[in-house]
């Protein structure tokens, strides 16, 4: 974190100047927005997090633009509400059950933990990273005897010790120790939008005729993302109408006050990709997708037999696209992450706990690094289909919360808390009520509009595996 500039006092010109940098790292130095309503900062943070969350709802419902303006000659105006933008930005918070309960989003184990200098954060939502976490510090499931065990080791000898079983951890660093480490040197040298042409075919060729009702429609995306950045990204490119098809291995458990939120117009099947079975599915599934999008490690696709050699010979079309913590390089770029942890690591709870003199750290308002790279990635997407259609050009694609964190503190970081929260009447005009597989609930819209283009989602959430590992 190297920025150390003042916030403007103008949010829209900030968001403006943001929307600038991104259309640059995307490739599209055209993305314009004809109407950008940012009337204040409404996420209180030492980090101009309403800047970059504007600029990636922009940045998307910009991309859609620009693949319609491809098909129809003319380009479409697009108006972001920064408002909508701050609702989505926290939609599990605003998703409201009728009538049934939604779980807590966090296992009671994780959080911010005392070492014995500093701060480690502990992420245990998945079970098995509950008990990796446990095993590590050799403690039995009771959070005052872990909190005891923490406080006993240095932050980072916590942090390693849990990665090393299989966990999830992350210690605070301040940004001049992130800039500093190794890790946080190779996230910094990396693009915000890492993207290559792994092939090359004849432009154009898409099933059907592209409508402004469904702007996606002839899009089959295969998603096997989890928590809140890729499905976020997946969900907006349902909201356009996009046939999206969820895989989880079978007995895979999400986080399950997730659900409700991002599985929102998508099909979910069960597919295990280490048999015979279930990988001539998927092959099967492969060859009528346009865009496969994961959050895998690197490496894992390979070991499963999908190495960029063979899907770029078996699948040509293809556009891949990935998404992961720490970024493709350097010495953590296997490692396992989440939001709450990359802004450890990278000195924004720090800097929030340092400009707002509290004991302990402070995150950001809204889990920003999730969504806003959810909706850069989605930009990313549209803009590879449009280049796929356009030139023939076959992308590989790939985001990280690192580097979405590294621009995030490039727009300016302030020496106090900045903003003031968004309030429930400011949200009641942004959100829907929809069906669920768990009953009825209201939940905020998919943000940005598109000049004669609707948004929805046309498939209700519900539980995974639901469907069938099949197209529609």
């Amino acid at each position: 974190m190297t920025a150390r500039q003042s916030f403007v006092e103008d949010p829209a010109r900030a968001a403006a100047d943001a929307l600038a940098t991104l259309s640059a790292a995307l490739g599209d130095r055209q993305a314009t927005v004809d109407e950008l309503r940012v009337p204040r900062r409404p996420f209180p943070s030492a980090f101009d997090v309403t800047a970059m969350a504007t600029a990636t709802v922009a940045a998307a419902t910009s991309a859609v633009a620009s693949w319609l303006e491809l098909h129809e000659g003319r380009r479409r105006a697009v108006v972001i509400d920064g408002l909508h933008v701050a609702a989505a930005f926290a939609s599990e918070r605003h998703l409201t059950p009728r009538g049934w309960t939604l779980p807590s989003p966090w296992d009671p184990f994780a959080g911010d933990y005392p070492a014995a200098d500093g701060f480690v954060r502990l992420h245990t939502n998945y079970s098995y990273h509950r008990d990796a976490a446990l095993r590590a510090l050799g403690v039995s499931p009771d959070r005052d005897v872990l909190a005891r065990a923490v406080a006993l080791r240095s932050r980072v000898e916590v942090e390693g010790a849990v990665v090393a079983a299989g966990g999830c951890a992350a210690a605070m660093h301040d940004a001049v120790a992130w800039d500093t480490h190794p890790a946080g040197r190779a996230v910094g040298s990396e693009p915000l939008v890492a993207c290559w042409t792994r092939a090359e075919v004849a432009p154009g060729s898409f099933a059907g005729a592209i409508s402004a009702a469904r702007p996606l429609a002839s899009v089959r995306v295969l998603d096997l993302t989890r928590v809140i950045a890729g499905p976020v990204a997946t969900r907006f490119l349902a909201a356009y109408g996009a046939q999206v098809l969820r895989l989880d291995p079978p007995g895979f458990v999400e986080v399950p006050a997730l659900l409700p939120e991002t599985t929102a117009g998508k099909r979910c099947a069960s597919l295990d990709l280490k048999s015979e079975e279930g990988r001539g599915r998927f092959d099967a599934l492969l060859a009528e997708a346009d865009v496969l999008v994961h959050g895998l490690r690197r490496g894992a696709l390979r070991a499963l037999g999908y190495s960029p050699d063979h899907l770029q010979t078996r699948f040509p079309r293809l556009v891949v696209a990935g998404v992961n913590a720490y970024g493709v390089s350097g010495p953590w770029a296997l490692r396992r992450g989440f939001d709450s942890l990359v802004q450890m690591s990278t000195g924004i709870a720090a800097r929030g706990m340092n400009v707002s003199g509290a004991a302990t750290p402070v995150p950001l308002p809204v889990q920003a690094l999730d969504h806003g790279t959810g909706y850069l990635l989605a930009s990313a997407i549209i803009q590879a289909l449009r280049r796929r259609a356009e030139l023939g050009w076959v992308d590989e694609i790939h985001v990280s919360l690192a580097r979405t964190a590294a621009w995030l503190t490039s727009l300016g970081v302030a020496n106090s808390i900045v903003g003031t929260p968004l309030q429930n009447d400011e949200v009641r005009p942004h959100l829907e009520e929809a069906n669920s597989a768990w009953g009825p609930l209201e939940r905020v819209r998919c943000p940005g509009t598109l000049e004669g283009v609707p948004t929805r989602w046309t498939l209700e959430p519900g539980p995974l595996g639901r469907s069938g590992a099949t197209w529609e």
